[in-house]
Formats: structure tokens, sequence, C-alpha cells
């Protein structure tokens, strides 16, 4: 997988950027705020149709601007894509690829893998379940259609219960026979998603302890994920059925696979409360590196890899440990931003890392290249 190309028009703080990447590692550098991240996310946006880091699309519009457009030339398996994403202040999200328009945007998801490691990620270890859920959820809907259907089906049928529950706690009356409908719908979808999770836990997890291994080099420490859910030991229909009273009182469906968690362990405790600060971040490179591997074997190309202010976060030891799988060849395309141009710069020339780097200023882009 490779972006040749980005146009960016009135994205976050950017008002119109054209960029050409040739290098198989793009650094873009400049102050903080300059809009570095914006570039990485934009990138994101093609991928996904959202962005990383604002869940509500009209905000991504620039400030006083009344939409935005993202345009990025891709190449994968031979062949020249260009994916589209505008959006009209009121209007209606248009997601394109080659001059067509998606239907349903779960068409595109998977198409275009990108992986990124970025600051906020350490929240997945620090936060709650509803985080961990979306990056489980992430990435085996992009290896998995059907279990994207499933999701959609599921959140769908989920919202409509809720509803219900909601008209039975205000009336004071129960329709069993609609209440059995929605039922049906959900212990069908969730319990292909459980079986799903339940399998790719344990997959996931050899291959986060391999990377965690590597990262953190030392035998001592052993890191383990634990899936924990509701439909483990019973059965959902009958889990369903118990909680209704409850459900109904609460006004919201208190059983089922939306509560899930996926725990993050540490010599089978939890990482976030027994970790020091340079273990939990082992860990977090652990779980996106083996998101991208999981991606890479299940769909044939690499990721694009994001990697958001990187070098910031992490200490000398574990930043080479990165550079040396950089230099191996391990991924495919890189895109690297950094406040500290001289820093980047000393770390990839050691490294003899060949790259090209985008300089940000006042909103100016200037490129210059950086041989190893």
């Amino acid at each position: 997988m490779f972006l040749s190309s980005l146009r960016i028009f009135n994205f976050k703080n950017h008002a119109e950027v054209e960029l050409a990447f040739d290098a198989a590692v793009t650094c873009v550098v400049g102050n903080n705020g300059s809009g570095k991240t914006n570039v990485l996310d934009a990138i994101y946006y093609l991928a996904f149709s959202k962005s990383a880091f604002n869940p509500y699309d009209v905000q991504n519009i620039r400030h006083q601007q009344q939409a935005f457009f993202l345009r990025g030339r891709f190449t994968a398996g031979g062949k020249v894509k260009e994916v589209e994403c505008a959006l009209q202040a009121g209007g209606k999200k248009v997601l394109r690829e080659d001059g067509l328009d998606y239907q349903r945007f779960s068409e595109h998801v998977g198409k275009y893998p990108v992986v990124l490691i970025a600051p906020q990620d350490i929240e997945l270890i620090w936060d709650g379940a509803e985080l961990r859920r979306k990056f489980v959820d992430a990435m085996l809907s992009q290896t998995n259609r059907t279990y994207l259907l499933h999701l959609i089906n599921y959140t769908h049928s989920l919202k409509q219960r809720n509803g219900l529950l909601r008209n039975f706690s205000e009336s004071g009356r129960v329709d069993k026979d609609l209440l059995e409908t929605y039922n049906t719908q959900l212990v069908q979808a969730g319990n292909y998603l459980h079986e799903q999770r339940a399998k790719f836990s344990t997959e996931f997890e050899a291959s986060v302890k391999a990377h965690y291994a590597y990262l953190a080099d030392n035998p001592a420490e052993d890191v383990g994920i634990r899936y924990r859910s509701d439909l483990t030991d019973k059965s959902f229909s009958d889990l369903l059925a118990g909680s209704l009273p409850r459900d109904i009182a609460l006004q919201r469906t208190t059983t089922g696979i939306h509560r899930d968690d996926f725990l993050f362990q540490l010599n089978d405790f939890e990482i976030r409360r027994v970790g020091s600060q340079g273990q939990q971040k082992s860990l977090l490179v652990a779980l996106k590196l083996s998101e991208f591997q999981i991606l890479y074997n299940v769909l044939g190309v690499k990721p694009i890899l994001l990697l958001d202010d990187i070098f910031d976060k992490l200490d000398d030891f574990r930043i080479q440990k990165l550079i040396n799988l950089i230099t191996a060849g391990t991924f495919g395309q890189l895109f690297i931003t950094d406040a500290r141009p001289e820093r980047t710069r000393q770390i990839l020339h050691a490294a003899q890392i060949k790259a090209t780097v985008f300089h940000i200023e006042n909103g100016t882009f200037t490129q210059a290249w950086l041989r190893g």
C-alpha cells in the first residue's frame, strides 16, 4: 500500500495543500500547532471516512469555511486508485473511489489499511472498556466483512431495543412479541461477534506477547490479554430474559457483547494498575505493531503506518527498537511527525534511512530530502 499524493482543502487548519510522496518514509516537522497531526488525520480520513481525533465531521471543516475536501492517490496490488472525501456544512458526507460514490461507507472499510500510533492511544490502557472494544472491532471489521455487518446489525438492534425499553418504562406495558423480535436479532449478531472476539483475542495475544518481548527485552515481563464477556459462561438469550426487569427500570440493555472488555495484563495483573510508564508505552506500541501485522497477514498488503509525535513519547531504547524494524523492511510506507526536526534528522541519518521531509511554517510546506 502506497500513497503517492494527497490534496487537502479547508481541512482543520489547512487551507489548501498539495503533497507528493516518493520515499517510503515521509517526515512532517514543525512547531506544535502547525498542523502536522492534521496531515496524518487527512490520510486516516481517506482510509476510514472519519477522523481519528474528532468524531464530529463538521468540526473538521476549517474555521469560517463551509466545506472540506480530501483526495489521495493510492497504489495497491499494482493498481492505482483515487479516493476522495468531501463534506459540505449542513450536507451529507461523500466518499468516492475513482469517481464513483459509495452508497455504504462500510464497503470502503479494509480497502486502504492504515495504522496510527498517537499520544492519545495510551487511553487504550488507561481508559474504559469502550475504547478497547472499538480498537478490536476496527481490526476485525477490516479483515472480516461478515463481522462488520453483524456489528452494524447489533448496534442498530441494540438502539431499537433500548428505545423499546424506554417506552415500556414510561407506559408501564410490555410488548413481549416485539421485544422477542429485537432479542432474536441481538442474539444472532451477538453470538457471532462473541465467537469471533474470543477467537481473535487468543491470536492477538500471541502477537502482542512477541512484540512486547522484543520492545521490552526483559524475560521477567509477561503480558497478556484477557477477554471478558457476559456471554462467556451463559446463553445470551437467558441473559436477556433474566435482565428484563432491570433493563426496564434502567431503560437500557444491561447485558450483552456491548459490555465486553479486553484486559491488558502484566504478569497476570492489569498493567494500568501495576505497570510503569515505560511498560505501558511498550505495550501500547506492541498492540499497534500487532495490529499492523494482523492486517498485513489477512489483507496481504502492508498498511500505511502513521507515527504521530512518537519520538517524543518513547525513550531512546524503544526508539532504537522501532528504528531497527524500519531498517529491516518490516513496514511499507511510513509517515512520521515531530516538533523537533533536528532530532528526526539525526535518528534517521544514523540509521541510514532515506526520507522526504516536509516542514510546516505559517501554513506553508517546504520540502527537503533526507538521505541516509
